[in-house]
């Protein structure tokens, strides 16, 4: 459903403009209804509105044990929507979570996306593509 890099920034009020590739399959599957939360990696997860639906239920199933993954992920969610301009209100606190100021990169990830500060995830890809492929891409031919 969603894929490719977008770099974006977000206006003074903490707004994103949602690259207009992605504007109408959200429009047309959750009639531009959002849900964003944080990300154990340091970024943010944004899901159409039915697709959050289902994380929820998963992350809701799981055992005491993973008590603080519940608390990270539905305790920091926050429901959004779309304006008429196709942008998208990030909560302070999500920004500040994960350090996004004004530059960041919008990454679809199938059925959601990720929000993260550029600099940080070019960072991370940097440090991450001096590393060898995991084993689970061994059968995978590039």
């Amino acid at each position: 459903m969603f894929q490719g890099a977008s770099s974006i920034s977000l206006d003074a009020k903490g707004r994103l403009s949602v690259p207009t590739r992605h504007r109408d399959v959200l429009s047309a599957t959750a009639a531009g209804q959002l849900t964003i939360t944080k990300h154990p990696h340091g970024c943010l997860m944004i899901f159409p509105r039915p697709e959050w639906e289902a994380f929820r239920a998963r992350i809701a199933e799981l055992p005491m044990s993973a008590q603080w993954w519940k608390r990270i992920f539905l305790g920091n969610a926050m429901d959004c929507e779309l304006d008429a301009s196709g942008r998208v209100l990030v909560a302070p606190e999500l920004r500040a979570a994960a350090g996004i100021t004004k530059g960041a990169v919008l990454l679809g990830m199938g059925n959601h996306f990720e929000l993260w500060d550029a600099e940080t995830y070019a960072a991370q890809e940097a440090e991450a593509m001096k590393g060898e492929m995991p084993d689970v891409f061994k059968d995978f031919s590039f």
